[in-house]
Order: C-alpha cells, then structure tokens, then sequence
C-alpha cells in the first residue's frame, strides 16, 4: 500500500537525509517527494512511501519522534498516479474523449491529490449543489456542504472532512475533491487542481460545453 506523508521539518542542510533515513529505518520505501513550502527556517514536505499492507504506523512515529524539530502533519492511504507526468496524460486522456472528459478528469483527481473521492456538482437551485458525477469512493447525489463561493479553494466541512474545490466547464460545473483523515489541502494542491480544470477547459472548449451524465444512485 502507499502512504503519504506530510512533515514539518528544519530547512537545513542534513534534515532531508534524517527524515529518509527515518523511513527506511521504518521499512517505508520513498516513492516520490514534493516540497510544498518553504520560509522562516522551516520546510513542509509530501512523502509518497511504500508501506506493508496491514502494518501500523507506530515505528515511523517513534522514528520522527526522535529527531527534534521534525513534526508530522499527517499520514493518509493515497494512490500512486499513472505514467511518468500523470496530469499531462490525463489532459491528453480527455482530449482523446472529449464527450466523456469532465468524468475522465474527476475519476483523475483522487490518485492526483491523495483524495478519497472527486466529483462533479452542479447547481440544484436555492444556492445548493449536486453532486452529479463521482469518482470510486464518492457517491452520486450525496449531500454536499456550501459550496459557495465556487472559486479555487480549500476549507475544512463540520464533520471535518476537507474539501478542494475549483470552477470547470467555464464555470458551470464544480469539480470538488474530498479526503477524512488528512491534513487540509494544501494551497499547492488547490492549483493544481485549478490548472487542471483551466487545462481540460483550453482542451473541451473547442466543443460545446456539456453537462455530465447524471450516475445513477
């Protein structure tokens, strides 16, 4: 299975070699590692990791714990995106079937983002949202929290979950990520699934915009 792994750690040199050391010590082996922000002495990393299915995650929070200044943000199940630049293939996946590229963009989003489930939500009028289409994991026709204002951005639901949000379909359609579990997302996140939605836009433009199928309860 794939873990992925969010830590606070010092912007120095020798922090990054302790936190891999950290995680092979640990048994997880580093797929990929993104930095998401760095600024006052302190860095913010994703770890992408492969762990043994079934294992708990104790010795990787003993191993951080014992290295100052390294704080974990969180540990979430993800997926690993296909091919070497995943969103490039997916535009290109989309622009292959333009009748079906909304969905083929949403069922993306999740392996993209370390979400649980994506959708498309449309306007059900008195200000609310449906949700029209969704990935594995969501449910078409749930209910949704306030999606106002649809504009790129992320906030944290009353029972906690977290949501990513962005316009597609030149504003008609919501494209909404959700994930429980995990730290909020972050606001690198947030544009790249904008820049996803603005790609897959450019690419369906040349066509008539067109609501997504409905998916059946």
């Amino acid at each position: 299975m794939l873990l992925r792994i969010r830590v606070r750690l010092p912007d120095r040199p020798g922090a990054l070699g302790q936190v891999a050391r950290i995680l092979g010590a640990a048994g997880a082996d580093v797929v990929q590692m993104a930095v998401l922000e760095r600024g006052a002495g302190r860095a913010l990393d994703d770890f992408t990791v492969a762990w043994p299915a079934g294992a708990g995650i104790e010795r990787l929070m003993e191993g951080f714990g014992s290295v100052a200044g390294v704080d974990v943000v969180g540990i979430w199940p993800t997926l690993e995106p296909q091919g070497a630049f995943p969103d490039a293939e997916v535009i290109g996946q989309l622009g292959a079937v333009p009748e079906r590229g909304m969905e083929i963009l949403a069922d993306a989003v999740p392996a993209l983002l370390s979400s649980d489930w994506a959708g498309l939500a449309e306007p059900a009028g008195e200000g609310a949202m449906l949700l029209v289409h969704a990935s594995a994991g969501g449910l078409p026709g749930a209910a949704l929290p306030d999606l106002e204002p649809l504009r790129p951005r992320a906030f944290t639901a009353p029972d906690g979950t977290q949501y990513a949000l962005t316009p597609l379909a030149l504003g008609a359609v919501a494209l909404v990520t959700a994930r429980t579990g995990a730290p909020p997302f972050h606001h690198t996140e947030v544009a790249r699934l904008e820049q996803l939605a603005i790609a897959a836009d450019a690419v369906l433009c040349g066509a008539p915009v067109r609501r997504p199928v409905r998916q059946q309860i």
